[in-house]
């Protein structure tokens, strides 16, 4: 008997403007749900579509209750500002309900994730270089915020780099820390976490300096390194960390397009297998999935393959938690394409495609 999993996806629903002056003309309708077959890595629509606008990045809380979605905008209530909206999960239909909307105080939000512990949700501002701490309210809605942070800065690209441009939150193994790898400044700024206040404190170290021009954008832990994937230099930089007072070193950086290239490419999105061997990396430009093996005592990475994507501009992709499969999806040719994962070489193999308008999150039920 196969096993369906449950999967939202998050979309750009209005046109939007990049950092990099692109302007994307949205058409999805907000957030859709798909079921997996976990036997034959099959995607199948499961229900109706939640509207929502420009959900581009969304987060399920730890008890699977609650599902959170930035509304990536520019103004909203008339403020320059995006927003965060909060829904309730049925168990049982899988339906989402809407609960309520808080303003980010920063534009463009592209970032949202929740604490181990439930209590706040935390939302990062790409085009005003931002980071926004909102609490759960016992219902699963959001509170008013209780922090918000501001960077400052700009770096050397003349385009990418005038202003900050903070691209996601990621916490440590323990929810010690939260680094912000922030692409305007080439930096991954670092702050204890203060779940009681919901407050982001500055770490005794309060930033990792990256190589100017990387354009750090995503980050992902596994034991003591830190895998950070730079949008700008198409590069993945291991970092060795240290728990103890939040200090990061790089011990390594290796290029995602591992063959050769000559058109333009940027970085979007880094996972790493549930077991830990396996770390990809999507392309945009190239339109390809870069596969490293990690190794377990250095953490140092050992490129494994690079495989063609299935469409154009693979944003955001997602490894379901039994890794076995890899979900990605390409912005610009409206569809999802699912990869078996083989186990014994992190090599990918086309399984399935299925069609959804501009779709740029996936996250498992």
């Amino acid at each position: 008997m196969h096993k369906d999993l449950v999967i939202y996806v998050g979309t750009y629903t209005q046109p939007i403007k990049f950092g990099t002056g692109q302007i994307l003309n949205g058409k999805g309708k907000g957030i859709y749900r798909l079921k997996l077959n976990l036997d034959t890595g099959v995607l199948v629509e499961d229900g109706m579509v939640e509207e929502a606008v420009n959900p581009s990045y969304l987060a399920i809380d730890q008890t699977k209750n609650f599902l959170y979605a930035v509304n990536e905008l520019k103004e909203y209530e008339g403020k320059e500002s995006g927003s965060v909206s909060s829904y309730k999960i049925n168990p049982e239909t899988y339906e989402l309900t809407y609960l309520n909307t808080r303003p980010t105080g920063g534009t463009d939000p592209c970032h949202v994730t929740v604490n181990n512990s439930n209590t706040h949700v935390f939302v990062s501002n790409f085009m005003s270089g931002s980071v926004c701490v909102f609490p759960i309210e016992k219902d699963g809605s959001l509170g008013e915020a209780t922090h918000f942070i501001q960077h400052t800065g700009s770096s050397i690209h003349k385009v990418r780099q005038t202003s900050p441009h903070a691209h996601s939150l990621t916490f440590d193994n323990e929810n010690l820390r939260a680094f912000v790898p922030d692409l305007g400044i080439d930096k991954i700024m670092i702050y204890e976490t203060d779940f009681t206040n919901g407050k982001l404190i500055t770490n005794e170290i309060p930033w990792y300096d990256v190589k100017p021009g990387s354009g750090p954008r995503h980050c992902e832990f596994k034991g003591n390194y830190c895998y950070v994937i730079n949008e700008i230099s198409s590069t993945i930089s291991v970092l060795s960390y240290n728990p103890a007072n939040g200090l990061l070193t790089q011990i390594q950086e290796v290029p995602t397009v591992t063959v050769p290239f000559e058109g333009e490419n940027t970085c979007a999105d880094i996972h790493i297998t549930p077991d830990g061997k396996y770390l990809y990396g999507s392309n945009r430009g190239h339109d390809s999935i870069v596969i490293y093996s990690i190794d377990e005592n250095t953490g140092l990475l050992e490129n494994v393959d690079i495989s063609p994507c299935g469409g154009k501009t693979p944003r955001n992709f997602g490894i379901d938690p039994t890794g076995k499969y890899v979900l990605v999806c390409n912005q610009d040719t409206d569809n999802i394409v699912v990869f078996s994962i083989d186990q014994k070489s992190g090599k990918l193999l086309k399984v399935s495609d299925y069609s959804v308008p501009t779709p740029v999150c996936v996250k498992f039920y």
